[in-house]
């Protein structure tokens, strides 16, 4: 078939060799390679080479928000760490106040009680004292009535000169 249509066009023709279709195809192709290199190219690259300064900026900003975000986690532990010191501080600081407090109430309430029981003991004495003195009275003068009554006689007008003698001598 080749070489019925070679033959057609008028003599013969080796394919090795090109013709005048072969260079307007490279022509029209150099053309369109100018074009898209200087019209499509360069546009593309622009919005590659912005994008990667975007992703340079971003991770530099991400290194600096780590490390103002380790600077912040340090001062805050510090701050803590101080913090719970002053805390404790001020534990123990109303642990002693209130022993402290605890202890002069016991020791005052201690005081009011012994007062209290000395001045209940001596109150006692004092009934005890009154109370002895009136039962050897009440005694005394019961003895005589129950003497006079076993006897017959008045006892208690005996006893009486019997005492006043007594005191005589």
């Amino acid at each position: 078939m080749m070489s019925l249509a070679s033959e057609e066009a008028g003599g013969t023709s080796n394919f090795l060799i090109p013709n005048g279709t072969f260079f307007a195809c490279l022509l029209i192709f150099i053309v369109v390679l100018v074009v898209i290199r200087t019209l499509v190219v360069p546009p593309i690259l622009k919005v590659l080479d912005e994008r990667e300064e975007r992703v340079a900026q971003t991770v530099k900003d991400n290194k600096a928000a780590a490390a103002s975000f380790e600077d912040a986690d340090r001062e805050y532990t510090a701050r803590l760490r101080d913090a719970r010191g002053d805390a404790t501080g001020i534990r123990d600081e109303a642990r002693a106040k209130g022993n402290e407090q605890l202890s002069s109430a016991k020791h005052k309430a201690t005081e009011e009680a012994d007062a209290a029981l000395a001045k209940i003991t001596a109150d006692l004495k004092v009934e005890a004292d009154n109370a002895v003195t009136t039962a050897k009275q009440d005694v005394s003068r019961l003895s005589a009535t129950l003497a006079g009554r076993v006897l017959g006689t008045d006892v208690a007008a005996a006893t009486a000169g019997a005492e006043q003698t007594e005191t005589v001598k």
